[in-house]
């Protein structure tokens, strides 16, 4: 019977090499008194270990500093949230375990709606900006009261492995928005798909205000080869998507396989939202005004706080299953551990591409229980 778990990156146990924990020395080694905090940036080709060595960075910040701020541009495979995110997240404890991820909720998230960047770059740049925004305004003050003691946080910023071509151009425009303290950039042995030496960033003479570090990716075999950790994208994503509406439940109640928690979300009660009080916003593309709520039922959406935003970007909250639509007594039906306080602040609809995994939606002896008889024509 299939396990929830999520499967371990590879038979490779996690290993710290000595150049990457020299790396990470370096960059708390700055005197935390008369220096604000430092802000690394991650960056590398596919599957290098960039979130391996993010998770080992911000351990070693956290024996410094008692939060640490984490910004997670990688929209595919997040650390914190499930995919479809970009998030700040505030973090306070160590990763015992680095090949373990896990999920926590972010100081502020914005829903992109998709696993990659390549549908709306233009869209994708300006919610980094916005929660890069955020970190400055909340994270890199002073306090006013003249208090030794720094309202400042440390930032790591992990990025996806997509380096060439808009990928590339998209680095850039981070790079030079974010201007970090430190850039870290991994390399594997296959040179041709590595970042460019130096400060690539950067359109004149490099003036030393940033330290680069070159590290070589931690998995290598004999030969000093980089040995890639192959990664079923499609699997983790779905696995991460349940073990967030696995929150919808007691963490005492018994559902450890996949079978478990299809019938256990099946048989949920859902919330009741009426109609009349959210908007729906459909990203990444159009959908006629007579569709709706066709393209609605069945879906993952983002659920926002159209008040709460910033550059018009509203804040998201978390995801919901939108469980059916009652279009006759103008009611929609959410499941979603989003806790009832938060959720009725919500006011407002994200749809893009994030499905359900198909695993629950196979609910043996019954229909799809995500597509409810109550819906009826908009027309």
């Amino acid at each position: 019977m299939a396990s929830m778990s999520e499967p371990a990156n590879s038979t490779v146990s996690i290993y710290i090499s000595e150049e990457w924990s020299e790396a990470a020395d370096s960059i708390i080694a700055c005197d935390s008194v008369t220096s604000p905090p430092p802000v690394a940036f991650i960056c590398g080709a596919k599957n290098s270990g960039k979130t391996t060595f993010s998770r080992h960075l911000l351990n070693v910040l956290l024996q410094r500093y008692p939060k640490v701020a984490y910004l997670d541009t990688d929209v595919g495979q997040p650390e914190f949230t499930t995919p479809g995110f970009l998030s700040l997240t505030v973090v306070d404890k160590q990763t015992p375990d680095l090949a373990i991820p896990c999920l926590k909720t972010p100081d502020r998230c914005l829903f992109f709606g998709d696993v990659s960047s390549k549908r709306d770059p233009s869209t994708y740049l300006k919610y980094i900006f916005t929660l890069c925004d955020y970190y400055r305004k909340e994270y890199c003050m002073f306090e006013k009261s003249g208090s030794p003691d720094r309202t400042e946080l440390p930032l790591v910023v992990n990025t996806p492995g997509w380096v060439k071509g808009i990928g590339y151009e998209i680095l850039v425009d981070m790079l030079k928005y974010i201007s970090p303290t430190h850039v870290v950039k991994i390399n594997i042995s296959a040179e041709s798909k590595n970042l460019p030496s130096g400060a690539f960033w950067l359109d004149g003479d490099y003036d030393g205000m940033v330290s680069i570090m070159e590290i070589k990716s931690a998995h290598r075999d004999s030969f000093n080869r980089s040995v890639l950790v192959q990664k079923d994208a499609r699997l983790l994503r779905d696995l991460r998507i349940m073990a967030y509406f696995r929150q919808c439940f007691p963490s005492c109640q018994p559902i450890t396989t996949i079978k478990e928690l299809a019938y256990a979300l099946a048989s949920h009660s859902p919330y009741e939202v009426p109609l009349s009080s959210i908007k729906i916003r459909h990203l990444h593309c159009q959908v006629p005004s007579t569709e709706t709520f066709y393209s609605l039922n069945a879906t993952i959406v983002g659920l926002a706080v159209s008040s709460e935003e910033s550059e018009g970007f509203p804040w998201c909250v978390g995801l919901g299953i939108v469980r059916g639509i009652d279009t006759f007594n103008g009611l929609l039906y959410v499941i979603t551990p989003v806790p009832q306080r938060i959720l009725e602040k919500v006011d407002l609809l994200l749809q893009g591409f994030i499905q359900i995994p198909t695993c629950l939606l196979q609910v043996k002896g019954c229909r799809s229980p995500y597509l409810s008889s109550t819906v009826l024509p908009t027309s």
